[in-house]
């Protein structure tokens, strides 16, 4: 045995050894290190802590809100690298309305200050202080404009400056936010007190779930019968992750990134369940779907299997819908151009090829109203993690 594998998820641990990949349901009665030592230890007793890599996406991720000066610029381009580094937006506001803009109520694990190109000054002014002072945030980072920096930072004292997102060309400058972004999303990870403990299992830095698949993307097709441009939509417990191929995005945003992600904190089908059923039944096309899969709406409110299949269709509905081009809110993608969908995660072990089949189907047919389906891949041995795992051995990710 040479190398151990763990993804420790909201709801399943998964365990790699060799090729082979098992599966446990957690125990919620249990913290995560005493229900990991007590399924896997003597699997543990078999390796060297050097030779355990562990990722998780246990947290669930994190919240931002977003204050920028145009719609068509910072408040795009801050959105795009938030989402794809794992952070979920709560708010996006624009400055020009700050004064009228609602405070969110829950505690922000960031805000997200930008606007503006270098050689601009006087850009943002009190009344950004002021709104700030009612918000309830953990981290604050300013992307704007160089000029009013000092300004900024002479005010919040918390503030983290980095470069400008927007360059003179008006193209995105990620890799500073995304970078920053992504230490948060990690430090999250292991100040987990759960996550902690697990170093007592391995002597390598624990990473974040979606950032493991993402580093998989390119591998895949050597895995599997994925033809490019592809998507990877990861439903587990807490989040639905997105993956895709930058050949399918729909906006003037250059970036270095082949592949990009987008992690869905309220899409998933145990702990963020409630959250799901509400998506739905605010989505205008799900009432006709539940009919298409010869079900009532009385579904949703049940505690059964059959109720656990259809939330986890429309897990992939949602999702798929909140990346098309009838929900501007999110990054857009070329979803008629989308020659291979590939889902992994606790999905592939619950819904048939039939049942995933059914929903994207009733998506391009009835929602985009296109006759011609990706190509469907399914997971079933949740082996896509272990791609990035391995491909991931002794290297520090560049934006970790």
């Amino acid at each position: 045995m040479s190398k151990l594998l763990i993804d420790v998820g909201s709801t399943y641990f998964k365990v790699c050894e060799e090729t082979n990949i098992t599966q446990h349901f957690r125990d919620f009665k249990k913290d995560i290190y005493e229900d990991l030592l007590h399924k896997c230890g003597d699997v543990f007793s078999r390796y060297k802590k050097e030779d355990v890599f562990i990722c998780s996406s246990a947290n669930g991720g994190l919240s931002t809100l977003i204050i920028g000066l145009t719609n068509s610029f910072s408040l795009k381009f801050a959105k795009n690298i938030a989402f794809n580094s794992g952070i979920n937006i709560i708010d996006t506001i624009l400055y020009s309305k700050i004064e009228e803009s609602k405070v969110p109520l829950e505690l922000i694990d960031v805000v997200i200050v930008v606007g503006g190109i270098d050689g601009i000054s006087g850009v943002f002014d009190e009344k950004l202080l002021t709104y700030l002072q009612k918000v309830q945030y953990s981290n604050i980072v300013y992307v704007g404009t160089v000029q009013d920096a000092n300004y900024l930072s002479s005010h919040i004292k918390s503030l983290k400056v980095l470069g400008n997102i927007i360059t003179g060309k008006l193209h995105v400058n990620e890799l500073e936010l995304k970078e920053y972004l992504t230490n948060l999303y990690q430090a999250d990870i292991v100040g987990k007190e759960d996550i902690k403990h697990l170093y007592e299992f391995t002597s390598n830095q624990i990473y974040s779930t979606p950032y493991i698949v993402n580093r998989s993307l390119p591998l895949i097709d050597a895995n599997f019968e994925v033809v490019n441009p592809f998507i990877v939509v990861d439903i587990g417990g807490a989040t639905t992750d997105i993956h895709y191929s930058r050949d399918l995005v729909r906006d003037n945003i250059l970036s270095d990134s082949e592949y990009d992600r987008l992690v869905f904190k309220k899409l998933g089908v145990y702990k963020s369940k409630e959250t799901l059923v509400f998506a739905a039944k605010n989505n205008e096309f799900v009432y006709e779907l539940l009919a298409y899969l010869n079900v009532t709406e009385n579904i949703l409110e049940e505690e059964s299997e059959k109720a656990l299949r259809v939330l986890m269709q429309l897990s992939i509905f949602l999702v798929l819908y909140k990346v098309s081009r009838l929900n501007p809110l999110y990054v857009t993608l070329h979803l008629e151009l989308l020659k291979s969908i590939v889902l992994t995660g606790g999905i592939t072990k619950v819904l048939s090829y039939a049942e995933v089949e059914a929903i994207i189907t009733f998506f391009y047919k009835k929602v985009m109203n296109l006759h011609s389906l990706p190509t469907i891949v399914l997971d079933y041995d949740y082996a896509i993690w272990t791609l990035g795992m391995k491909n991931n051995e002794h290297k520090e990710p560049k934006c970790l």
